[in-house]
Protein backbone atom coordinates (compact mmCIF):
# COMPACT_ATOMS: atom_id res chain seq x y z
CA UNK A 1 0.00 0.00 0.00
CA UNK A 2 1.06 3.49 -0.79
CA UNK A 3 0.64 6.71 1.46
CA UNK A 4 1.06 10.36 1.12
CA UNK A 5 1.69 11.93 3.96
CA UNK A 6 -0.32 15.36 4.50
CA UNK A 7 1.85 18.79 5.72
CA UNK A 8 1.02 18.04 9.62
CA UNK A 9 2.55 14.91 10.33
CA UNK A 10 5.80 13.93 10.51
CA UNK A 11 8.09 12.66 7.39
CA UNK A 12 9.60 10.22 10.78
CA UNK A 13 6.22 8.19 9.65
CA UNK A 14 6.69 8.42 6.08
CA UNK A 15 9.84 7.14 7.14
CA UNK A 16 8.14 3.92 9.47
CA UNK A 17 6.04 3.10 6.39
CA UNK A 18 8.84 3.18 4.32
CA UNK A 19 10.47 0.61 6.00
CA UNK A 20 7.38 -1.67 6.37
CA UNK A 21 6.52 -4.65 4.09
CA UNK A 22 4.62 -3.87 1.22
CA UNK A 23 4.14 -0.28 1.98
CA UNK A 24 5.86 3.37 0.97
CA UNK A 25 5.37 6.60 1.53
CA UNK A 26 5.86 10.19 0.22
CA UNK A 27 5.47 13.10 2.23
CA UNK A 28 3.80 16.26 0.84
CA UNK A 29 6.93 18.23 1.43
CA UNK A 30 8.48 16.17 -1.36
CA UNK A 31 6.25 16.72 -3.91
CA UNK A 32 4.23 19.25 -5.76
CA UNK A 33 4.25 22.87 -4.15
CA UNK A 34 5.59 21.06 -0.86
CA UNK A 35 3.62 22.63 2.21
CA UNK A 36 1.92 24.80 -0.40
CA UNK A 37 0.45 22.21 -1.69
CA UNK A 38 -3.39 22.56 -1.90
CA UNK A 39 -6.10 20.21 -0.63
CA UNK A 40 -7.61 19.83 -4.41
CA UNK A 41 -4.00 19.21 -5.83
CA UNK A 42 -3.27 16.61 -3.00
CA UNK A 43 -6.36 14.96 -3.59
CA UNK A 44 -5.88 14.64 -7.42
CA UNK A 45 -2.16 13.64 -6.99
CA UNK A 46 -3.00 10.84 -4.54
CA UNK A 47 -5.86 9.49 -7.18
CA UNK A 48 -3.54 9.98 -10.06
CA UNK A 49 -0.79 8.00 -8.73
CA UNK A 50 -2.95 5.40 -6.42
CA UNK A 51 -1.99 6.89 -2.73
CA UNK A 52 -3.49 6.91 0.49
CA UNK A 53 -4.01 10.43 1.90
CA UNK A 54 -2.79 10.51 5.67
CA UNK A 55 -4.05 13.45 7.39
CA UNK A 56 -5.17 14.90 10.66
CA UNK A 57 -7.37 17.60 8.29
CA UNK A 58 -11.00 17.21 8.49
CA UNK A 59 -11.67 18.93 5.35
CA UNK A 60 -10.34 15.63 3.44
CA UNK A 61 -13.57 13.99 5.31
CA UNK A 62 -15.95 16.41 3.08
CA UNK A 63 -13.67 16.07 0.15
CA UNK A 64 -14.06 12.10 0.16
CA UNK A 65 -17.33 11.52 1.05
CA UNK A 66 -19.10 14.07 -1.37
CA UNK A 67 -16.74 14.81 -4.11
CA UNK A 68 -15.19 11.05 -4.34
CA UNK A 69 -11.54 12.38 -3.89
CA UNK A 70 -9.18 11.34 -2.42
CA UNK A 71 -10.52 8.00 -2.92
CA UNK A 72 -8.71 6.56 -0.43
CA UNK A 73 -8.07 8.62 2.89
CA UNK A 74 -7.03 7.81 6.79
CA UNK A 75 -7.82 10.74 9.14
CA UNK A 76 -5.88 10.62 12.63
CA UNK A 77 -7.99 11.98 15.21
CA UNK A 78 -5.16 13.04 17.83
CA UNK A 79 -4.46 15.77 19.46
CA UNK A 80 -0.43 16.67 19.51
CA UNK A 81 1.12 13.75 20.38
CA UNK A 82 5.29 13.09 20.31
CA UNK A 83 6.04 11.29 17.47
CA UNK A 84 7.00 7.81 18.69
CA UNK A 85 3.85 7.50 20.22
CA UNK A 86 2.33 8.26 16.72
CA UNK A 87 4.29 5.51 14.59
CA UNK A 88 3.77 2.95 17.36
CA UNK A 89 -0.11 3.72 16.99
CA UNK A 90 0.09 3.80 12.95
CA UNK A 91 2.10 0.19 13.99
CA UNK A 92 -0.60 -1.11 15.79
CA UNK A 93 -3.04 -0.85 13.30
CA UNK A 94 -1.21 -1.25 10.00
CA UNK A 95 -2.22 -4.81 9.67
CA UNK A 96 -6.49 -3.86 9.52
CA UNK A 97 -4.87 -0.69 7.42
CA UNK A 98 -2.98 -2.98 5.12
CA UNK A 99 -6.11 -5.44 4.74
CA UNK A 100 -7.94 -2.75 2.94
CA UNK A 101 -5.74 -2.67 -0.48
CA UNK A 102 -8.09 -4.31 -2.04
CA UNK A 103 -10.46 -1.61 -1.60
CA UNK A 104 -10.83 1.28 -4.48
CA UNK A 105 -12.55 3.29 -1.62
CA UNK A 106 -12.31 3.76 1.46
CA UNK A 107 -12.47 6.14 4.88
CA UNK A 108 -10.80 5.73 7.79
CA UNK A 109 -10.13 7.54 11.21
CA UNK A 110 -7.32 6.46 13.66
CA UNK A 111 -7.85 7.50 17.20
CA UNK A 112 -6.04 6.27 20.65
CA UNK A 113 -8.57 4.13 21.45
CA UNK A 114 -9.95 3.12 17.95
CA UNK A 115 -9.70 2.45 14.43
CA UNK A 116 -12.98 3.23 12.09
CA UNK A 117 -13.72 1.96 9.04
CA UNK A 118 -16.16 3.16 6.31
CA UNK A 119 -15.96 1.71 3.39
Amino acid sequence: MNFLMDVHLPISLSKFLDSQPNCSSVHVNQILQKWNTTDDAICKYADENKLVVVSKDSDFINSHLINKTPKQFIRIVLGNIANNELIKLFSNYLPSILSLSDKDEFYVELSKDQIIVID
